[in-house]
């Protein structure tokens, strides 16, 4: 036999009064309707839950040790009713979301507290993936959102470019970079690489960008973190080629040099399977992280030595 949630909901408040007439007030119920409501209560769980006196009614030990039990499922099945309600308006539920090397340091870090702090009943799943892992996760869906290189060439995805990034040459200052000879000044220099299997398209990128300038780099390092890299150009190790928002981690120790070619510069966007079932969570995450970046396009723009 079910208890009803509106059997137990009038429970509570009777056990709350103590008073039939005052308790079937807040209900909107009439006493013998809220009488038949606890006496149909009663059958159910076989015992009496209020004793009554022409003066007083107090709660039964049945009553006592139904309390609690009620006060949690009502309040339950009004968190799975919101909840439910939520993720049907797009405000609950779960996100997979996919990020490379370039956008790591700035625009996800805020753009996931400023979405955590709107949407609070949504979980993030961040995975840290290359370009192509991305793609190759939003056609079989094992990933909602992806933050990444454009363009994206398959038709089952969508996407929306979100801004412009660059590399840049970063250099301890025993190093004279001269900026009408570019990348070729650096060609008898130590580099510092990010492997490849962390991300082959930022990989392939900077080495491309070295043999455009007529060398192929010594490299003597390898680091997967982009803040590890910065301390070993600091510790005098070699020079790397890095995002130019590395500028803003405040490595001191280091100068960064413009690199005045086109060829240095990658768009980032954000990209989502369009037969996704997850369209209001997707967009609601799209609007966020595009409210971040035009923030951050108002902000002071990088500075970095020619």
């Amino acid at each position: 036999m079910n208890i009803e949630i509106a059997e137990l909901h009038s429970f509570l408040l009777l056990a709350s009064e103590l008073h039939f007439r005052k308790a079937a007030e807040k209900l909107f119920l009439s006493q013998p309707a809220l009488s038949k409501q606890i006496r149909r209560l009663e059958d159910k769980v076989g015992g009496v839950l209020f004793a009554r006196t022409r003066r007083r009614v107090v709660l039964t030990e049945t009553g006592r040790v139904l309390l609690p039990l009620a006060d949690k499922l009502v309040t339950d099945a009004h968190s799975v009713l919101t909840l439910t309600r939520e993720a049907a308006e797009g405000r609950a539920g779960a996100l997979g979301i996919g990020f490379g090397i370039a956008s790591v340091s700035e625009i996800l870090p805020r753009t996931i507290l400023r979405f955590q702090e709107a949407y609070p009943h949504i979980e993030l799943r961040m995975r840290d993936m290359s370009t192509p892992a991305q793609i190759a996760a939003l056609l079989d869906g094992a990933l909602d959102i992806g933050i990444l290189r454009l363009p994206i060439a398959d038709p089952a995805l969508q996407s929306i470019p979100l801004f412009r990034e660059r590399l840049v040459v970063v250099a301890p200052p025993s190093i004279a970079y001269k900026p009408k000879q570019g990348l070729a000044a650096l060609r008898d220099e130590s580099f510092i690489f990010l492997p490849r299997s962390t991300s082959a398209t930022f990989h392939d990128h900077v080495l491309g960008l070295c043999r455009r300038a007529g060398f192929t780099p010594h490299i003597v390092r390898e680091a997967s973190e982009m803040f590890t890299i910065l301390n070993f150009v600091r510790a005098g190790l070699g020079v790397s080629l890095v995002p130019s928002a590395a500028v803003r981690m405040n490595v001191p120790g280091v100068r960064f040099h413009d690199l005045q070619t086109r060829a240095a510069e990658w768009r980032i966007g954000i990209a989502w399977n369009r037969f996704s079932a997850k369209r209001e969570l997707i967009s609601r995450f799209t609007s966020t992280i595009r409210a971040v970046v035009g923030d951050a396009r108002t902000a002071r723009p990088l500075q970095t030595s020619a």
